[in-house]
């Protein structure tokens, strides 16, 4: 089986916005990065885990590291 980043930001939506995954479990939606580290932190990560640019803890999917304005 191949390594996989453990969150999955999944490509933007029309508006913008993301599916979050984490080892294949629906987080929710977010908008932004603050979102997004909300959504983390739920979920138990700590500040130190959320590096956002790091490949080997986030795979951006279908766009890189960013959101569309709405």
């Amino acid at each position: 089986m191949a390594w996989q980043s453990p969150i999955v930001v999944h490509p933007p939506a029309a508006d913008g916005a993301r599916r979050i995954t984490v080892r294949g479990q629906d987080l929710g939606v977010a908008r932004g990065d603050r979102e997004l580290r909300e959504l983390l932190r739920r979920a138990g990560f700590g500040e130190a885990d959320m590096a956002l640019d790091d490949p080997h803890l986030v795979e951006w999917r279908g766009a890189p590291h960013g959101w569309t304005a709405t």
